[in-house]
């Protein structure tokens, strides 16, 4: 075992107290309830137990050899020993109901500032970190603290209230007998904390064992095709076995120390309660102790053991349930994406600079401009995108773009080539900023933009990438997707633009027809063409397209590039193509190798070049 398991297999005590504020600050009075009900329980319980002797020493006894017995203080008292315990009963189903409430209620909110922090995180965070991986926080991690919440707290409250109040009984009816059974506990506790902390070391190894598992899974289920295309499939085979033994052995490891953790503690339990009663037996023949002192303290002994397994088992619970949460707090307390921007974009309608309808759908996007003098107008915004020798690394130090200048005007089509790697991706996450950069200027309309609120920069740059991404949900909501407020009209005005209309209307529920988040049942071309057609609805003044025909086959190709001429005139367009045929048109083609600009020119004056341009396009040098 690491020394970071062992050290992870210990009670993070600000995670437990970072855990029971989430408790309080929404479910404080409830909380309350279930301390105070757990009190009741624990000290009801003890408190019967104690009525025991006097039962016996106080009502049976006397009765024994009585010839008329009077057997109404006895029933009153057999009354009042029930009375006692129903309402510790009472109180044990009050905290266990409060418990489910407050659990409920905790994860809920956990899982809510999980997701909202979430959206909140940049690019890097979800390209540095596995999906399947970030999915078991949300399922595993938050499942282990439910257990914990509702389970595991309250007993251990639970069972150190009942441990103490029962010493201080025990101690009141017989000091020797007590000291006899603290050295039993001490060997309960020695054992304990063998058994328990190899088992919780295990735990958590588990837990991280699970999130492997289920990464590598979600890996799997993504790649299928490309497993079956290759071959994969036993090799494949092999690494889960590996991981899944991995977590095989941890689980046994975790549950086998787990399991004789109880029965270990239960027989000491026994065998001191045998011990217990011989001595007593002797005591009580001596009237050293009375039947009724005896009958109480061995069930003193039982009340008393038992909680020491318990709390040695939930403790294993806890401190897997805690290992998930500081996995949990971890991803809640990931540093958000910054935003020191302050200019706003808006999607206006104006007239003379001034602003005559805001967030018009058919309006034009334009820049807020506040003068000194408190006036406020706006300037038409064209989508003038500039880079001055930017250079740019995802790791520090380690540089992929290299002195990038370009300049795209306004209603301009950019196209960049080049091999895999060779930075063109990278250009157009940089202008939607899910990236900074480490040196140089990025202007939008002569704005650095740094100084853009991200939300409207991106909300001002429609995007179409190679990967498409659908939501569940019906195809009108994933076209709409881009403009929640756009009506169904202007839906089906944005399928037409993209030539989606027709295959649309031609499934069983037409534009309601209901997808999954997969796209299951569309061809990859469909799919396309919807996110397309979503990108159109979004009428922004920039477009980017990133590789956004090459999953359609070349006649639908031809079709939809009609609808994108459509869809680029009089916006500014940068465009990332394999297919050198459909950039031809480009006012401006650059063509990058290893982060750099080795050419750039139209595509007349690069065929004359007969540079790499050149060579690419006549299928000497093929683009990999």
């Amino acid at each position: 075992m690491s020394k970071n398991t062992k050290k992870k297999s210990n009670i993070n005590f600000k995670t437990v107290k970072r855990l029971l504020k989430y408790a309080t600050s929404v479910y404080k009075f409830q909380f309350v309830i279930v301390i105070i009900s757990i009190i009741v329980s624990s000290i009801a319980n003890v408190m019967g137990i104690q009525f025991l002797k006097t039962l016996i020493d106080e009502y049976i006894t006397p009765l024994l050899g009585t010839e008329n017995p009077d057997f109404g203080p006895l029933f009153m008292a057999v009354l009042g020993m029930g009375a006692m315990y129903l309402i510790g009963i009472t109180a044990t189903y009050v905290y266990n109901r409060l418990m489910i409430n407050i659990s409920q209620g905790v994860l809920r909110k956990i899982r809510s500032d999980m997701f909202n922090h979430m959206q909140t995180l940049p690019i890097k965070y979800f390209d540095t970190h596995s999906h399947g991986e970030i999915m078991s926080t949300y399922t595993n991690d938050v499942d282990t603290l439910r257990e914990m919440l509702s389970q595991s707290i309250p007993q251990v409250f639970s069972a150190v209230i009942t441990m103490i109040s029962i010493f201080i009984s025990m101690i009141v009816t017989n000091v020797y007998l007590t000291f006899i059974v603290l050295g039993m506990v001490v060997l309960m506790i020695f054992i304990a904390k063998y058994l328990g902390g190899n088992s919780s070391k295990y735990f958590v190894k588990q837990q991280e064992d699970i999130g492997k598992v289920n990464g590598y899974i979600e890996e799997m289920i993504e790649g299928q095709k490309v497993v079956k295309v290759f071959n994969y499939e036993d090799e494949s085979k092999e690494k889960f076995d590996k991981i899944n033994e991995d977590l095989c052995d941890s689980s046994t490891n975790a549950n086998m120390y787990a399991n004789v953790l109880m029965p270990c503690i239960m027989n000491i339990g026994n065998l001191g309660y045998v011990f217990i009663a011989i001595i007593g037996g002797i005591l009580s023949v001596n009237n050293i102790l009375t039947i009724g002192s005896i009958a109480a303290f061995l069930q003193y002994i039982k009340s008393f053991t038992n909680p020491i397994g318990q709390v040695s088992q939930e403790m294993n619970y806890m401190i897997m349930a805690l290992a998930g949460a500081e996995r949990i707090f971890a991803l809640i307390d990931e540093e958000p994406e910054v935003d020191e921007g302050y200019v706003t974009l808006v999607n206006a309608k104006m007239e003379n600079g001034k602003l005559v309808e805001a967030k018009e759908r058919t309006g034009l996007w334009a820049w807020k401009h506040p003068h000194h003098d408190g006036r406020v107008t706006y300037q038409k915004l064209c989508g003038h995108v500039e880079f001055e020798n930017v250079d740019f690394g995802y790791v520090p130090n380690k540089m992929v773009l290299h002195d990038i200048t370009l300049e795209a005007k306004e209603g301009q089509k950019v196209s960049f080539v080049g091999a895999t790697g060779a930075g063109k991706t990278t250009i157009t996450n940089l202008i939607n900023r899910f990236y900074d950069i480490q040196e140089g200027k990025i202007r939008y309309d002569g704005i650095n933009i740094t100084k853009i609120k991200k939300e409207d920069l991106r909300k001002s740059l429609g995007m179409v990438l190679q990967d498409t991404s659908l939501f569940t949900g019906t195809i009108k909501d994933n076209i709409r997707y881009a403009n929640l407020e756009a009506t169904d009209e202007e839906v089906v005005a944005a399928a037409k633009l993209a030539n989606a209309d027709h295959f649309i209307r031609n499934l069983p529920e037409g534009y309601d027809t209901v997808i999954s988040g997969s796209g299951e049942g569309l061809s990859q071309g469909q799919r396309q063409l919807l996110s397309i057609a979503r990108a159109a609805l979004y009428n922004p003044p920039v477009l980017i397209l990133d590789e956004a025909t090459s999953s359609i086959d070349t006649r639908t190709e031809q079709i939809v590039q009609k609808g994108m001429d459509g869809l680029m005139k009089g916006r500014t367009v940068f465009v990332i193509a394999h297919r050198l045929s459909t950039i031809r048109n480009s006012e401006l083609i650059m063509v990058l190798d290893h982060g750099r600009i080795l050419e750039r020119g139209n595509h007349k004056e690069l065929i004359a070049k007969k540079g790499m341009y050149y060579a690419l396009y006549t299928g000497a040098i093929e683009i990999d």
